[in-house]
């Protein structure tokens, strides 16, 4: 059976950012994920997990000026001791709050600096970032993005996730797989699945078009969920979309899947 992350930056935005584990764990969800933490005390997300006896799956390292549109600094030459000083962060916050899994959004390819410059740089920030999560316990993570949501984002496929992976040459470096990214930049989504498997430690959904409820679009969910199941797949599915009605209201996708299960408060 797959186990699903709400993810508390798309769901649960009619309440505050703090108040939507409750409202994940009542809905019946077990794991939260969500871009960032570091607007938090550490203290204070940690409580909140154990109070509603929720586990930590993933988020993300520092991204840059997320208001700014930053999308990430993994790829930008001037950036990197910026992009060091923000593993530890996120090593910091992972601990505290039982995290097994960071993502590193890469960026936006800046205008005027060489392709081999850029690469260059990702491939040896990811590597410094394996390796430091790696002594931690924490895997790292990184995510192909289309080109439709975010212009420019530097990682949108997963041919070249392979070959990042392979040009790091880390045991701990991964693939999230975004369902609906890859609906969009390649389809071909279960075969993918199954070639890919291996590297695939975090799955996040959402339907095409709109980013809204599996259900809502094209991609046939339930066969994606059954083939995950088949093959095996042991880690979390990450509920990353946009509610089309309130997010509970709209969770009866979900409860085909696992019963609703109220938390005690």
């Amino acid at each position: 059976m797959p186990k699903f992350a709400a993810n508390l930056t798309m769901l649960y935005n009619e309440v505050g950012f703090l108040d939507r584990f409750a409202a994940a764990a009542k809905d019946g969800f077990k794991g939260v994920e969500y871009l960032f933490p570091y607007a938090f005390e550490k203290e204070a997300l940690a409580e909140r997990l154990e109070r509603y006896r929720l586990a930590q799956v993933l988020h993300n390292l520092p991204a840059g000026d997320w208001e700014a549109g930053e999308r990430g600094i993994a790829i930008l030459p001037d950036r990197v001791g910026e992009f060091q000083d923000g593993v530890g962060k996120a090593i910091e916050y992972a601990t505290a709050l039982g995290c097994p899994q960071l993502n590193c959004l890469v960026g936006k390819a800046p205008a005027g600096v060489s392709s081999d410059a850029l690469e260059r740089t990702l491939v040896d920030n990811l590597a410094f970032a394996a390796k430091a999560l790696k002594a931690a316990d924490i895997r790292l993570l990184v995510e192909p993005i289309n080109t439709r949501d975010i212009p420019g984002f530097h990682l949108n496929t997963t041919a070249q996730a392979e070959r990042l992976l392979d040009a790091v040459g880390s045991d701990n470096l991964f693939i999230q797989y975004d369902v609906y990214h890859m609906q969009i930049m390649e389809g071909d989504l279960v075969p993918t699945i199954q070639r890919l498997l291996p590297k695939i430690t975090h799955v996040q959904v959402a339907d095409n078009p709109g980013r809204n409820e599996p259900g809502t679009g094209e991609i046939n969910y339930p066969f994606v969920f059954a083939t995950l199941d088949r093959l095996g797949y042991q880690g979390w599915i990450g509920c990353e979309y946009k509610p089309a009605r309130g997010t509970s209201e709209g969770l009866d996708w979900l409860r085909a899947y696992q019963p609703r299960e109220t938390a005690t408060a």
